[in-house]
């Protein structure tokens, strides 16, 4: 892409995001007019039942949609290159089901304390992430044995979520939409923590998009420049497992946003993490804002999760990936 280009494409992504904020506001299974959101955040109407939606409903979800957006693309990206493997995100290789199963753990051992999950979030998810890579590195660093490892590990961690359920049926109540990922029921209480951490976690990240640069180059480029390869690779693993483990918490097992945006921002943008970190995450929460729109929109007065809808549109696309064919062979590295 032209250079003169790249601004253009970062100013319709930024008008992307926010037509899809405000339309996540405006529309639902009760559509409001654009009137009443100015009344609302001007402070002229506080007691309506369109303000009252707008407050407790609409606002959280789409603030939730967004940061799940951003946390889940940028994790995508910064596994991509620490892996420096494509289909590498936090639903392929299993972080999702690693964060999930560690929610489901706190939720069952420690009941009344809504404070545990996101630190058990974060410790599911990073410890998944460790051992996904630390199994790539054992046997080869090929794309199909990373998906392999997170697959089988995904299925263990899925045996111990079905194995919670069994145990306690108060936790069952709201597992089937825990593990097709909804935003449903979100309020700003529950954001506020999960939120801190995504923001920090996503600028932290960008602070350290030159070593991010000089992983995907490949272990011998980036060690030849200097970089202490251990330490950043854990730290980068760190972050992306704040970014995912924190959308987990309360959003669920939302599928392939960290797969499929990153690609497309990649064919924009090329891989430069400069420009394909910040983009991933504007189209990310785009993407998220617009599933769920379309889940709520569509089905209404019923409501159709937005994890679905993504795993409609991401499972095809994963399929695309895998049996990408280059000179009429697969490209399996």
């Amino acid at each position: 892409m032209n250079l003169h280009q790249k601004p253009l494409i970062i100013l319709f992504l930024v008008i992307l995001l926010l037509g899809n904020t405000l339309a996540g506001i405006l529309f639902g299974s009760v559509p409001l007019a654009f009137r009443d959101i100015l009344r609302c955040l001007s402070g002229q109407d506080t007691t309506s039942t369109a303000s009252i939606l707008i407050t407790t409903v609409r606002i959280p979800r789409v603030l939730g949609g967004c940061l799940a957006g951003i946390g889940l693309a940028s994790a995508g990206v910064i596994l991509q290159n620490v892996m420096n493997n494509s289909l590498a995100s936090p639903n392929t290789i299993g972080v999702n089901s690693g964060a999930g199963f560690a929610v489901m753990l706190a939720m069952l051992l420690f009941p009344n304390q809504p404070s545990a999950i996101p630190a058990s979030a974060f410790t599911g998810a990073l410890l998944t992430t460790l051992t996904i890579f630390l199994l790539s590195r054992l046997a080869d660093s090929s794309r199909t044995t990373i998906v392999l490892a997170g697959i089988t590990v995904s299925s263990f961690l899925t045996a111990g979520i079905n194995a919670i359920k069994l145990l306690d049926t108060n936790i069952s109540i709201n597992l089937t939409s825990f593990l097709m990922g909804s935003l449903s029921g979100l309020t700003l209480s529950k954001l506020m923590l999960p939120a801190g951490l995504i923001i920090g976690a996503f600028l932290l990240s960008l602070v350290l998009v030159r070593p991010l640069n000089l992983l995907g180059l490949g272990d011998e480029i980036a060690g030849s420049l200097g970089l202490p390869m251990s330490q950043t690779r854990f730290v980068l693993l760190v972050l992306s497992s704040i970014l995912a483990g924190c959308v987990v918490c309360y959003a669920g097992l939302l599928s392939f946003v960290g797969l499929v945006v990153p690609h497309i921002c990649r064919r924009l943008f090329g891989n430069d993490a400069r420009f394909l970190l910040p983009c991933s995450a504007l189209l990310g929460g785009s993407f998220v804002l617009f599933c769920d729109l379309l889940g709520r929109v569509l089905f209404a007065p019923f409501e159709l999760p937005a994890g679905i809808l993504m795993s409609f549109i991401g499972g095809p696309f994963f399929l695309y990936l895998l049996l990408k064919k280059k000179g009429g062979r697969r490209v399996y590295a």
